[in-house]
């Protein structure tokens, strides 16, 4: 390939390199213009800089010395379009070349900024920026995707900003998706959406609109002038298949199962939220960041109270590393509680691809710690709101098992990556790092907050008086969410209200700011100058959110009571009971028949991992209504369409309001939104204060258990998204008795799940939480009231408790006994429990002789293959093996993984397990060499029953 290399100002040269190993270069990327171009020979000949794309020339060799970079490359004459061979070899080199390239300019002539600062004036160029032919060309597709820097100019050659920064108007623009801009491997994106991305694109030559994708596709092609776009197409599509053939053949003699196209997946960002235009620099806050950050495993922390600005410089300084380094991974984790960093851990692991991610077992926090030891790329992580430490200092209980070491020893210190630390509290800053590693934020000074306050208000600050904005700046105390918030009041009102009236209103509201208050919040009356003006500014917009709006504060008011961060829109959006549902239900009519016995649940004993318990649920504790989940909506009938999409419109606009308040953050996939801990505080002051508090909270434990499905393995993914979110709702038990019912419900499903997930202390807690209100409002021997019983005993066996969880045991199983008979299928669970309980105690002739009776009963009740029966088989199994029956164990278990196998697939986790306690038995069977005919003898009653009972 050849490269330019700029001389003087108006003088170039042209080096030719090898394709494969050419120097660090920079790209251009622009259209044409019609024998305007300087070509090949012009350029060799010196007669081509009366042209008007000689200024391209000259802007791109002078961006590229700015950049450090000697040589650049431009299409127009780096290539010498008169030779046939080298023309086809450039465009299918093409793709590379940009992909190669240290950073690429992309030019646009018809984007104009005049004598003003981009940046401060994005107004001015935003519309020509959407409207310009460069994202309406074939070509220039691939050098949108190939780069990993791209960098856009006006016409004047002012920069506007780059692919990163300007993310959300190129997606608007192109419809392509984020994850393809950041860098994701185009192969994980079907043929038909690649497709797509220039379906609306044009080409001068009508078969270059195949000839562009070929990079895209990661092929290559004979180039057949004049052959049309038709033809051109059919040959790419036939080198497409032809080419995953290869792959698949080669893939298929290696063992791999993949069979996309090749992959080049380069480091890409995972900021959940888009860059803020009216960010206001603070001073020397990022440069200071920048320089703890150049030292190699740097740790960082940005203390400051909650509103300052942390999360914003934060995000900030991300998208700047971005700039400067493009092969950066920048991660984000969400670091609250341990929970949340689990969560997101697990994100960033499914975001890397990382090996061996959706093994449930796996621990997420060492394999990521694992893979950003190993990677040999940089990379910058955010912790953000950190604001207790003390769950990092200790070994966890994760989703999966428990962590061997604690938390904060899986965040590596690597020479390749660093790692930014927001919080409030400069105590956990100084356990986490060093004092001249922390950064303090103070508010605002007095012009950064009025500039703020400039950006946000636009129009309206330029009608105000500058007086009057360094009035509003000062009341509110140079915070920048207060200042955000007021601005966003303000425009929101106009022009009915303006910042003269809003400091009127403020100051009118006195009597009001010291009754909020009143209560006694604790925090929020240690520091009153400082957090009461941001509560005022909140009161003042709720109030008017409630007058304008009924159904935005409602919904505020509902997200308050959830986990600040990841609250999901699905579960949001669930509808509430209407008034007259909840006087007509009955509380004992509203309990069904237990008869359901593919409601179940199955957990595992601690002596021996594939050994299980014997659970269901019934109808409100968990009822298969309850896996019919908000996150499955597909089959909802069609003539309920029209309706659904008036809700969601009018919950979009909703969304919209609150966000313009910046009362809530959106997602980038608008799937789940955060609110600060202070508005939810300030929301639940609010609430009282308008005797609204009860209500909301009912409505949010309504939606919760709605949408909180059973701890089934089907249902995990679920459970997990919304897990933080129950452990919130246990510090708002409700009072209404409805509410306190379905509340009862939500904290056994989190039991049943956390117990599933390994999490028996956290189970034992929520179950008991469960037990006690079923206890009061229904009755000691009410069925739901004993599935808890059962679900405490379980996590009770989990902790060691062995003789409180046989008593609660045993007092389920006589009440059952009575109720319902010896025979019936829940009593049959009852009795599979004990059975456990007394395995696991050692007690493994009673155990044997109580689960022998329970499996023949269920076969008899049941059948073979009923998930009871097979739960019994499995067990008795262990019990048999226990007693040294090792031959009667290893023919039983074979019988359970092989109805297992065919009832719940290979891939079930109590398939897996009972095949992986066959295999330990057989591989010692092997070793040890068992007498295998005094084991038949001795065992001869028991193998005739076994033989009765395999139907």
């Amino acid at each position: 390939m050849r490269l330019l290399k700029r001389l003087t100002e108006d003088t170039f040269e042209l080096e030719s390199f090898d394709h494969d190993h050419p120097p660090p270069y920079s790209i251009l990327s622009h259209t044409w213009l019609e024998d305007q171009e300087v070509t090949y020979d012009e350029l060799r000949d010196g007669t081509g800089s009366k042209k008007t794309g000689f200024d391209k020339i000259r802007f791109c060799g002078k961006q590229a010395a700015a950049d450090g970079l000697q040589y650049f490359w431009v299409d127009t004459c780096c290539i010498d379009k008169s030779n046939i061979s080298e023309l086809e070899t450039a465009i299918n080199y093409m793709f590379r070349w940009y992909q190669r390239s240290s950073k690429c300019y992309v030019y646009l002539s018809d984007v104009s900024v005049g004598d003003h600062d981009p940046a401060a004036f994005p107004i001015i160029w935003t519309d020509a920026f959407r409207r310009s032919r460069w994202f309406k060309r074939g070509w220039t597709l691939q050098e949108l995707m190939a780069p990993g820097s791209v960098e856009f100019f006006s016409r004047e050659d002012k920069r506007l900003g780059s692919k990163i920064t300007l993310e959300q108007q190129i997606h608007d623009i192109t419809r392509i998706p984020r994850s393809a801009l950041r860098g994701h491997s185009l192969a994980e994106f079907s043929f038909e959406d690649r497709m797509s991305w220039v379906a609306s694109r044009e080409t001068t030559v009508k078969e270059d609109r195949a000839y562009c994708l070929l990079g895209i596709f990661g092929v290559f092609l004979p180039i057949i002038r004049g052959e049309g776009e038709e033809h051109a197409m059919r040959r790419l599509r036939k080198e497409i298949r032809e080419r995953k053939q290869e792959l698949e053949t080669e893939q298929t003699s290696s063992g791999s199962r993949n069979t996309q196209l090749p992959r080049t997946t380069r480091p890409f960002h995972a900021i959940p939220f888009p860059r803020d235009p009216d960010f206001v620099d603070r001073g020397t806050i990022l440069d200071e960041l920048r320089e703890k950050f150049s030292v190699p495993m740097s740790r960082v922390a940005l203390v400051g109270i909650g509103g300052v600005g942390k999360s914003q410089l934060a995000i900030e300084h991300c998208y700047r590393t971005l700039e400067a380094f493009p092969g950066t991974w920048v991660l984000w984790a969400h670091a609250s509680s341990a929970a949340r960093l689990e969560k997101s851990f697990r994100e960033i692991a499914e975001l890397v691809k990382i090996e061996g991610r959706q093994d449930p077992r796996v621990n997420i926090f060492q394999l990521v710690h694992d893979w950003m030891r190993d990677t040999e790329a940089q990379w910058l992580l955010v912790l953000d709101n950190v604001d207790d430490a003390d769950f990092l200092f200790d070994t966890q209980a994760t989703s999966s098992k428990t962590t061997a070491k604690p938390l904060l020893e899986y965040l590596p210190h690597w020479e390749y990556g660093s790692i930014l630390i927001t919080t409030r509290n400069n105590e956990v800053a100084l356990r986490l790092v060093e004092q001249r590693d922390t950064i303090a934020l103070d508010p605002m000074n007095a012009l950064q907050a009025q500039a703020l306050l400039e950006k946000k208000l636009g129009a309206q600050a330029a009608s105000s008086n500058t007086t009057k904005l360094a009035e509003l700046a000062t009341v509110l105390e140079h915070m920048p969410l207060a200042l955000a918030q007021a601005a966003a009041y303000i425009l929101q009102r106009a022009p009915l209200c303006s910042v003269t009236q809003y400091l009127d209103q403020f100051r009118i509201s006195e009597r009001k700011r010291t009754n909020l208050l009143s209560y006694d919040k604790g925090q929020l009356r240690r520091d009153k100058e400082a957090k009461n003006s941001i509560i005022m500014t909140w009161q003042i917009s709720f109030d008017y959110i409630q007058k304008t709006r009924p159904s935005a504060a409602d919904l505020l008011s509902l997200m308050s009571f959830f986990d600040r961060q990841g609250i999901p829109r699905s579960v949001l959006q669930i509808q509430a009971e209407h008034e007259e549902d909840k006087i007509n239900r009955e509380i004992d009519g509203a309990r069904v028949d237990y008869n359901q016995e593919e409601n179940r649940v199955q957990s595992e004993c601690d002596d021996g991992d594939a050994k299980e318990h014997h659970d269901t649920i019934g109808n409100d504790l968990g009822s298969a209504s309850r896996n019919n989940s908000p996150y499955d909506s597909e089959d909802e009938e069609e003539d309920e369409e029209d309706e659904d999409d008036f809700e969601d419109d009018a919950f979009l606009e909703d969304v919209m309001i609150l966000r313009d308040f910046r009362f809530i953050s959106v997602s980038t996939d608008t799937t789940t939104f955060e609110m600060h801990a202070l508005v939810q505080l300030s929301m639940h002051t609010w609430l009282t204060a308008n005797g609204k508090l009860e209500r909301f909270r009912g409505q949010f434990i309504h939606n919760l258990s709605e949408a909180f499905p059973t701890g089934d393995y089907e249902n995990w993914s679920v459970c997990q998204a919304l897990f933080t979110h129950a452990i919130a709702a246990t510090n708002h038990k409700p009072k209404v008795v409805s509410s306190l019912i379905q509340w009862a419900e939500l904290m056994y499903n989190a039991a049943w799940y956390a117990m599933r997930k390994g999490g028996p202390g956290e189970a034992e807690t929520l179950a008991l939480q469960s037990l006690k209100v079923l206890k009061k409002v229904l009755g000691r021997e009410h069925e739901d009231t004993l599935w808890s019983m059962e679900m405490v005993a379980r996590a009770y066996k989990k902790g060691g408790k062995w003789d409180a969880a046989e008593e609660l045991e045993m007092q389920v199983m006589k009440t059952r006994t009575t109720k319902l008979g010896s025979d019936h299928p829940v009593t049959l669970i009852s009795m599979g429990n004990l059975a456990c309980t007394y395995s696991d105690q050692g007690r493994w002739e009673e155990a044997e002789k109580l689960e022998v009776q329970v499996m023949e009963t269920c076969i008899t009740k049941l059948g073979a293959n009923h998930s009871d029966t097979l739960i019994s088989m499995n067990n008795l199994a262990f019990m048999w093996k226990s007693l040294g029956w090792s031959v009667k164990a290893i023919e039983l278990m074979q019988e359970c993984v092989q109805r297992r196998k065919k009832m719940l697939g290979a891939s079930h986790p109590d398939t897996i397990g009972s095949l992986e306690a066959l295999k330990q038995w057989e591989e010692e069977e092997e070793e040890e060499g068992e007498d295998e005919g005094e084991d038949e003898q001795s065992d001869a009653e028991l193998c005739d029953k076994f033989k009765d009972m395999r139907l």
